[in-house]
């Protein structure tokens, strides 16, 4: 048995380690990045890449079904290869994994090491390939896995998680999605618009993780013109032949395969985090700072998915740079965290920034809308479907959120995302340029319904605009 000592070790190469990685390293700190598992980013591997490559391949092929009101003929004789598909996805997806690990691991040399981790105490990590580590400072970033109920597991491959879905060579001809949040409400669709028999299935009474009224009853009448979707009742599996009868309530269907999209749950198991000497929580998670990822006011840092909170690209990279820099520095500093921000891919894009409905104070907050159906950019793109509703202080006018599902939602996101965080008002925005004809101004009309209900005005005879 090796034993080497560190200052910095840190496990798990997903997004949240390799950023720590990225701080630690420039700092001059002796560090170990120790991983267990694929290494790759969920993100590259199983997640947002892959899962936007099948959606585009949806999307293209979904398009031919708009085509004859253009007057292009033979559109309803084209077909899809779903094997030539799916490994034109794959391809993508290796392409993806090869540059993270080609632009990080692969470089590493002895400074990285593949191997699962377990404390042995505070300071001292066993590994399965039976050395040990002793760490002056440690940062666990070991991410998520799927959530897959312990009773489905008994149907085999009968049931797919997204670390099996994007290696399949071919799609059965019928799934059942059970979750419709991100994951699930995008390949659901982009399942059934590759002509896949798709139906939906979530224990919430919503989809997509709206929370505002107006907002989920639009996203729910428009899913539903693409695949039957029921809400509201817990799932039950049930072996029918060769196939699986999924049935919630009163409602039941026999499918090929079943798509488990319960969300992720954190890779603690197998850490023995009892002998960190840190406290946990009744999950047996880390309790931490969001704003220092320290645990308590010891030498341990976590990041990523790890935590559970927000299982999103972006804050596992800026978890894993906090973490990584206060575990390089002798120093604890603190960070302020980015403006909220949630996109689901799905056709129209549901957005969610700052602010949700169900967080809002609705006694002191003015709320715009817009309805899609008679914007002209909208109407010409054939995509006037879907609602935006943003959210505003009524004595300030200060910008505090947004729901919306609304075709370039992942655009309209940022820009709103963007002047939260700038601590913008309803009327700085309506002084913005808006051009015509463009999505934009979908947001413009929502945004002067807002300004008509904040107490704080833009000074000078034309709102619009600023005197001299």
């Amino acid at each position: 048995m090796a034993e080497k000592s560190v200052d910095v070790a840190i496990l798990g190469s997903g997004t949240a380690g390799l950023n720590a990685t990225g701080q630690v390293g420039p700092s001059g700190k002796n560090f170990l990045l120790i991983n267990g598992g694929e290494p790759g980013t969920t993100c590259a591997r199983v997640g947002c890449m892959p899962s936007k490559a099948l959606i585009q391949v949806a999307e293209d092929y979904h398009r031919r079904t708009h085509l004859d009101r253009y007057g292009v003929d033979g559109h309803t004789e084209m077909t899809i290869d779903i094997p030539e598909a799916m490994e034109h996805v794959q391809d993508l997806r290796d392409n993806f994994v090869d540059r993270v690990l080609s632009n990080s691991t692969d470089n590493m040399g002895e400074r990285f090491v593949e191997a699962y981790a377990e404390f042995v105490d505070p300071h001292t990590l066993q590994l399965d390939n039976g050395d040990r580590v002793i760490a002056e400072k440690i940062v666990i970033a070991t991410g998520s896995r799927p959530v897959v109920p312990q009773a489905w597991e008994a149907f085999g491959d009968k049931v797919l998680t997204t670390d099996s879905f994007f290696e399949l060579e071919d799609l059965p001809e019928s799934v059942a999605v059970v979750g419709l949040g991100v994951i699930g409400l995008e390949l659901g669709q982009s399942l059934n618009r590759l002509g896949i028999k798709v139906s939906g299935f979530d224990m919430a009474e919503t989809i997509g993780g709206t929370t505002d009224p107006e907002v989920s009853k639009t996203a729910l009448e428009i899913m539903q013109r693409e695949f039957p979707i029921y809400l509201g009742d817990a799932v039950e599996l049930s072996a029918e032949g060769e196939q699986v009868r999924v049935s919630a309530g009163e409602n039941s269907v026999v499918v090929d395969k079943v798509l488990a999209s319960l969300g992720r749950t954190p890779n603690v198991e197998g850490l023995s985090l009892t002998n960190a000497g840190i406290e946990l929580d009744a999950n047996g998670i880390p309790l931490y700072n969001p704003n220092t990822m320290q645990c308590g006011n010891s030498h341990i840092f976590i990041a990523g998915d790890l935590n559970g909170e927000k299982p999103i690209l972006h804050e596992a990279g800026d978890e894993g740079k906090i973490a990584g820099y206060n575990a390089a520095h002798d120093d604890v500093m603190g960070f302020k965290r980015k403006v909220p921000l949630a996109i689901n891919f799905c056709d129209p894009n549901i957005c969610l920034v700052g602010k949700r409905y169900q967080e809002l104070d609705l006694d002191n907050t003015a709320i715009g809308e817009v309805k899609l159906a008679p914007v002209g950019r909208a109407l010409i793109m054939g995509q006037n479907r879907g609602v935006i509703r943003v959210y505003a202080e009524k004595s300030s006018g200060r910008m505090v959120g947004a729901e919306m599902i609304t075709t370039r939602g992942e655009n309209l996101a940022h820009l709103l995302n963007w002047a939260i965080s700038q601590d913008l008002t309803v009327g700085d925005l309506i002084r913005m340029p808006f051009y015509h004809p463009v999505i934009e101004e979908a947001l413009q009309a929502a945004l002067n319904n807002l300004y008509a209900q904040v107490e704080t005005k833009n000074q000078g005879p034309i709102k619009e605009l600023y005197p001299l």
